[in-house]
């Protein structure tokens, strides 16, 4: 299982989790905070850094 789908479960059950035990707009605060996570470390990156990213990125696609 590639790191991504662990990410996918793990934000997935973190959700349904909120939804039964929490209210609505602490829900939808546990949604923006997946979300938002993963946006601000991609931006906190160099420039240098992203384009590195966007390398491997390409490079794993043709795999």
């Amino acid at each position: 299982m590639s790191p991504v789908q662990k990410y996918a479960i793990g934000a997935g059950a973190a959700v349904l989790i909120s939804l039964i035990f929490l209210p609505g707009w602490v829900t939808l605060l546990v949604v923006l905070g997946l979300i938002a996570a993963p946006v601000v470390g991609y931006f906190m990156l160099d420039p240098s850094q992203r384009e590195r990213l966007k390398r491997v990125r390409r490079r794993g696609i043709g795999r």
